[in-house]
């Protein structure tokens, strides 16, 4: 395991999960204090190759655990019928391809979703080549995440 500070410095002192400040100088035993998480890891597997180590609080990473983490959408947004961001960008990262990951009802609110979810993904998947495709059709905006 990769030492807490390297990996909070990577990150920019951000949870990977829940997208908020981790206060470096917090107790490790603090439910908001940071760990290490190791990301895409193979559960059941003794053997973490593959994974990406992520700043995470501690309860965040806790909670993954129980259960399968959500990325929830920002505040504000008028997005109807939202993916689950993290199960979509690990299957386009798998993939490749394009998935549909909500709509929204107007073109300033599909320009919001498309501005918010590319800042997003450059701190949950950095290392990840993602574009957003905004098509209108049936007095709607489909709003799609494309692997490049």
């Amino acid at each position: 395991m990769s030492d807490l500070n390297v990996v909070g410095a990577k990150d920019g002192w951000r949870c990977w999960i829940c997208d908020l400040p981790v206060d470096p100088d917090a107790s490790v035993n603090s439910d908001l204090g940071p760990s290490v998480d190791s990301f895409g890891a193979d559960r059941g597997k003794k053997s973490n190759a593959g994974a990406i180590e992520r700043l995470a609080h501690r309860q965040c990473n806790t909670m993954k655990g129980k259960k399968a983490p959500v990325v929830p959408w920002g505040e504000g947004l008028f997005i109807a019928e939202p993916a689950p961001i993290i199960e979509t960008v690990e299957r386009l990262q798998r993939k490749g391809g394009r998935e549909v990951v909500g709509r929204c009802p107007g073109k300033a609110d599909a320009v919001a979703v498309e501005e918010w979810l590319l800042d997003r993904l450059s701190r949950l998947a950095p290392d990840g080549n993602f574009s957003v495709e905004i098509k209108e059709g049936g007095g709607q905006y489909l709003i799609a995440l494309r692997a490049n």
